[in-house]
């Protein structure tokens, strides 16, 4: 009963916050069902390590921290072997048949570079504006491994917003695209006439894409090495319950292991303070100019072409893989029953997904070269 009381006198209104966030994030996984392996555990993670009992240094936070460290402070592992598994989901036959996919990808980084300058203009350091940065491409994985090469002193707070965001894209994004785009255009029907890829396509593409960013972005060479290397997995055709492991098993307990890791650094000392509430707002800048870029670069590719783009496909260039193509195909099907946009959508999504990677190699060597 002293303990009870003792604990009971040591809870804060900063707790009870955290709490109900932790709260919130349990109904949206469990009700809405978003990304409920990541959601649920950051959830119930965030309830967990603000408990008073924590404040004294026992019970569970010395073991999260002790994951944490094996796991994203050391060598960023978790992220790594992850990617190993998206890699084992991706299709990239939607791509090669339409290799012009691959702008809209590149297109979709927009808001990450417009978001450096402006986290450098609001006073953040560069190696922790670039970090803010990558967060709009709404790819955790990069995002966890950028702030760490960089040295981010606001590594929790991105790993909180860049999940989050993964995680909320079919909230975040439908507004964004409905604004930016006519219901005339959001009805242009796109016929998919793929053609056949071969074996030995599939195989080399994922050899040869880890080759090409080697050489342009060494930095990305570890992201980009993970996730080709679980899609060869794929394609390979020799190992097929491995490919199954890796896009079920792995995925989802390194999901969970992950959720309940950054949840590890959502203590009410380091996740409510004003930097945080910054950064989280910076982080959706750069999710809504990605999502923008994909989207005005279709539009303006329309200009010139007879064949019309539904410019709906470029918002889907950012890396959420694949809940980005499904709200855009969902929004084409509101619109138009009859219209069928998954294919092309998932098109851009993995391209967005490489590029993503990219990206956050690009800005890997460009920070530490004026570091």
């Amino acid at each position: 009963m002293e303990v009870l009381y003792q604990n009971m006198l040591n809870i804060s209104w900063q707790m009870v916050v955290m709490w109900i966030i932790g709260g919130i994030l349990i109904f949206l996984a469990i009700k809405k069902e978003m990304e409920p392996t990541l959601l649920l555990p950051m959830g119930f993670g965030a309830i967990l390590v603000n408990l008073p009992v924590m404040e004294a240094g026992s019970g569970i936070k010395p073991i999260l921290d002790h994951l944490f460290d094996i796991g994203i402070g050391g060598h960023e592992l978790f992220p790594l072997i992850l990617f190993i598994g998206i890699g084992a989901m991706i299709d990239f036959e939607p791509l090669l048949t339409n290799p012009k996919l691959m702008l809209f990808g590149a297109a979709a980084q927009f808001g990450i570079f417009f978001t450096l300058c402006l986290a450098s203009l609001f006073g953040f350091e560069l190696n922790d504006a670039a970090s803010i940065a990558i967060i709009g491409a709404a790819d955790g994985p990069t995002s966890i491994f950028v702030a760490q090469e960089l040295g981010s002193s606001q590594l929790a707070a991105i790993m909180v917003a860049a999940y989050s965001y993964m995680a909320l894209v079919p909230l975040v994004q439908p507004p964004i695209i409905k604004l930016c785009t006519t219901k005339a255009e959001r009805r242009i029907r796109m016929e998919y006439t793929g053609k056949k890829v071969s074996k030995t396509t599939k195989i080399l593409f994922p050899i040869l894409v880890t080759i090409i960013v080697g050489l342009v972005a060494p930095d990305a060479v570890a992201l980009i090495g993970f996730l080709m290397f679980g899609n060869l997995i794929r394609e390979c055709g020799v190992l097929t319950s491995l490919s199954e492991t890796a896009q079920k098993v792995l995925a989802n307990l390194i999901t969970i292991f992950l959720g309940i890791t950054i949840a590890s650094r959502m203590t009410a000392a380091e996740f409510l303070r004003p930097d945080t509430i910054m950064i989280m707002c910076l982080g959706l800048v750069a999710f809504i100019f990605d999502t923008f870029g994909g989207i005005m670069l279709a539009k303006f590719m329309n200009l010139f072409t007879k064949k019309k783009i539904n410019p709906m496909i470029g918002a889907a260039g950012i890396s959420a893989f694949p809940m980005s193509a499904r709200v855009v195909h969902k929004l084409g099907r509101e619109e138009d029953n009859t219209n069928f946009l998954l294919m092309h959508s998932i098109g851009v999504n993995v391209s967005g997904q490489v590029a993503s990677v990219i990206a956050g190699g690009l800005i890997l060597s460009i920070v530490k070269g004026m570091m």
